[in-house]
């Protein structure tokens, strides 16, 4: 959203929490913002979770015409109600234990949806929007879903699609995958049906590594979400336009999230402020397949009570510098033949961490 790394936005330690009088500062003009002042019409449907302290902060006082979704990191699928696990924050200031509705239609709370799975009301809510929006008027349509964030959840016919995975909470990460998946097919069919397909462009890209403890997977990758290994920081994406010169092809260079304003810019027929972290990347993924980025920094912590940590990469080498976070080892799928070797050495082991398996 705002083309920086984290820890130049302030948002480098940790995610934004119940109640907590932050988000996104202010004085960063971000992505829809700068498609605003484009003549672009801007919309979102989904998770926003870059702050709702005060108006200002809420995604249409930030550049967006209208917001359907949700302010927090995670909730409950069917009564969008924050999920207990957020709710620490709010029991340590002695507050009532009780769960709270997240859940909103622009400014306004969204009743009425108890019951139905997230996936396909958002699903429901892009296509019902584009439907009603002009083709020839250029659109921003950011859909960050909820899925396949925890708690696994999903309706039990997607669950069923998948019997022979043993794993329980594979079972169900798979079924929320192929229900996200059946919810893409019905908004790209909605693009095609009212005429924006022709001319669009569709970035499906994930926000970071798997969580092993839900369902989640990054073998062979070493590592989880929320580490610095390669396994919770990097992840596939596409881009798919009828507007690609070049398609079909899979592309190793680097690209960092903070790429994707300067390069979305770029299409539009902006461009970025300079002085961002974020590059233009728009010819390399159009076809040139040529390097554009050759280093970026993954992360600074600098709250840890120990040391700083971090990493930065450059070419094919990788340094972090103090710890890359836990669980930090090879976690291969539960369906692998090493998945029992691999439990086993870990309930051997008196470390805190997973061990490191080296295959």
């Amino acid at each position: 959203m705002t083309g920086y790394f984290p820890y130049h936005v302030g948002r480098q330690n940790t995610y934004i929490r119940h109640l907590q009088p932050s988000g996104v500062f202010l004085n960063y003009t971000i992505l829809p913002e700068k498609l605003k002042q484009l003549g672009y019409s801007t919309h979102i449907i989904g998770k926003w979770h870059l702050g709702y302290c005060n108006w200002s902060y809420t995604p249409t006082f930030r550049g967006f015409d209208s917001f359907f979704g949700y302010y927090l990191g995670s909730e409950d699928y069917y009564t969008h109600e924050t999920h207990t696990s957020e709710l620490n924050s709010i029991k340590n200031r002695g507050l009532n234990e009780q769960l709270f509705l997240d859940f909103r239609n622009n400014t306004k709370p969204a009743k009425g949806y108890n019951g139905i799975y997230s996936t396909q009301v958002f699903s429901k809510a892009a296509t019902e929007l584009i439907s009603k929006l002009n083709p020839r008027i250029p659109t921003f349509l950011y859909l960050p879903f909820q899925a396949v964030h925890s708690p696994l959840e999903v309706p039990q016919r997607y669950q069923d699609m998948y019997k022979n995975i043993k794993d329980v909470n594979r079972r169900k990460y798979s079924g929320m995958v192929t229900a996200l998946d059946e919810a893409i097919g019905n908004i790209t069919a909605a693009l095609k049906k009212f005429g924006f397909y022709g001319n669009s462009i569709i970035v499906f890209t994930t926000d970071n590594g798997g969580q092993v403890y839900a369902g989640g997977n990054n073998w062979p990758l070493r590592g989880n979400k929320g580490t610095l290994w390669e396994g919770g920081t990097r992840g596939p994406a596409f881009v798919h336009s009828p507007l690609l010169k070049r398609t079909g092809f899979i592309t190793n260079n680097l690209f960092h999230a903070v790429d994707w304003l300067p390069t979305l810019l770029h299409v539009a027929g902006g461009q970025a402020d300079s002085g961002i972290d974020g590059i233009d990347q728009w010819n390399m993924i159009n076809g040139y397949g040529t390097a554009i980025r050759n280093e970026f920094i993954y992360n600074i912590y600098d709250t840890d009570t120990l040391r700083t940590r971090g990493a930065i990469r450059v070419g094919d080498y990788k340094l972090i510098i103090g710890s890359g976070g836990s669980p930090s080892g090879w976690y291969p799928p539960p369906y692998c033949q090493l998945y029992k070797l691999v439990q086993l050495h870990y309930i051997s082991t008196e470390s805190s961490e997973r061990p490191n398996l080296s295959l």
